[in-house]
């Protein structure tokens, strides 16, 4: 089976970008937030990358869920 990104639906603070993220690389998610929040502060284009990833990638189907 092929590995694809989502946005979480559990674990979820905001859109659930970060979450799906740290999920489909298999890495704490704190850890994506954090390195998000750096670059959205230090560079605009961090929040504008979040929203558009909030617009662009799909939400997590419930039959996948683990």
């Amino acid at each position: 089976m092929q590995k694809r990104l989502y946005r979480a639906t559990e674990g979820k603070l905001i859109a659930g970008v970060c979450a799906g993220v740290a999920e489909y690389f298999n890495i704490d998610p704190t850890v994506v937030r954090v390195v998000w929040a750096v670059t959205g502060c230090f560079a605009f284009a961090g929040i504008i990358a979040y929203i558009a990833a909030a617009l662009i990638i799909p939400e997590k189907p419930k039959m996948i869920e683990e």
